[in-house]
């Protein structure tokens, strides 16, 4: 077999004009195979065959047999009714058929033949001013220690709120939900989350149950006037529009930036989601997130709350707070002075009856007051 560069050259001195038994002498080819070579017109399809990427044609081999070939049939038919039956079932089954080879050349085969499901549509959809905003976590270290991006995108505009919090727990979101809430001058009508166990306990709606959310949560949300809605487990691709903000986030601002410490992070997140973030134009709407914000979506939100939400958990760490207890302070006996009369149906014993007295810490008063207010 001659190398592609000889056979190149051969054709190339063919088309000079030069005889054939020349090229012969020149480059050491058997003339008889010159002859059979142009006759049967090989010369062109071995040049031409791997003329594309430069490479020199490479010898085609049959397919070597293996101890499998017989026994395909079956494995395409059960796969074809079953796309997900494991190998170690084929194996068993085509072992009983008489196969006497490893179970990796099975493995091999399986995987290259095995049906693959249609992945699940995703659709993008455009929404209506002040209706959803997107919510979500994004973890980042720091020589300082590891923060927790909370990023909140409303869904029209595109306009990015960004703060970085020591904790990943419900105090915190509720904390930074309601100070998104005052940046954007009003409260979408839902906010959608991913699996976050602050806001999700259980999902069962892949196997045809109902979402169960976190009663805080769900108070926090009456509070504020806003519907919950939650990603189906792994289809967090279903809120891209925090999603893609996330990516963003890393390679626009924390990727090559250093930062002295909490107030320093805080101080370059706001002004680089005020001038950068929210004033670029976005790749989707081909607005600016703050334009398209102030003339269609910040009249749409609804309005904020009178109050701030008072959460039934602790600020640090996210315990739920115990409530108020009744103290029984201790009984004890009151000598009266002389002269003062004895108790009324205990005669001849002066003094007061031993009496359980209710003491309450004065927070509990102060919680009942809010409550009947």
């Amino acid at each position: 077999m001659y190398g592609w560069d000889t056979l190149v050259l051969l054709r190339h001195l063919l088309e000079q004009g030069l005889s054939k038994t020349a090229i012969a002498e020149r480059l050491g080819v058997s003339r008889r195979v010159l002859y059979d070579w142009l006759a049967a017109g090989e010369l062109d399809r071995l040049v031409d065959a791997d003329a594309t990427d430069g490479a020199p044609p490479r010898r085609q081999y049959p397919p070597r047999r293996t101890k499998l070939d017989a026994y395909t049939p079956i494995i395409d038919a059960r796969l074809a009714s079953y796309p997900e039956l494991s190998t170690v079932r084929l194996f068993d089954e085509v072992r009983a058929a008489g196969y006497t080879g490893r179970l990796t050349q099975l493995k091999t085969y399986a995987r290259r033949v095995r049906p693959q499901p249609v992945p699940e549509p995703i659709v993008r959809f455009e929404t209506a001013p002040g209706l959803p905003a997107q919510v979500d976590f994004a973890e980042a270290r720091f020589p300082f220690g590891k923060r927790f991006a909370l990023l909140v995108v409303l869904g029209y505009s595109r306009l990015l709120w960004l703060a970085f919090y020591p904790r990943q727990t419900m105090a915190t979101l509720i904390t930074g939900l309601e100070s998104a809430f005052t940046a954007f001058g009003g409260v979408p009508q839902e906010l959608l989350f991913d699996q976050l166990k602050a806001v999700v306990l259980d999902d069962a709606r892949p196997t045809g149950g109902r979402l169960l959310e976190n009663p805080e949560c769900l108070r926090f949300a009456a509070h504020w006037g806003f519907r919950i809605r939650a990603c189906r487990p792994y289809r967090a691709e279903t809120k891209g529009k925090v999603e893609r903000p996330i990516r963003y986030l890393r390679e626009s601002f924390l990727y090559g930036r250093e930062f002295l410490g909490d107030a320093d992070l805080a101080a370059q997140a706001d002004a680089w989601a005020r001038d950068v973030a929210n004033r670029r134009v976005h790749g989707t709407t081909r607005e600016q997130p703050i334009a398209r914000f102030t003339r269609d979506e910040a009249a749409a939100l609804q309005p904020l709350a009178v109050r701030p939400y008072r959460p039934l958990v602790l600020p640090e760490g996210g315990r739920r707070r115990p409530a108020p207890e009744a103290r029984i302070v201790p009984t004890r006996r009151v000598e009266l002075p002389p002269g003062v009369p004895g108790v009324p149906g205990v005669p001849g014993v002066p003094g007061v009856p031993a009496v359980a007295v209710e003491r309450r810490a004065l927070s509990a008063y102060a919680q009942l007051a809010e409550e009947v207010a």
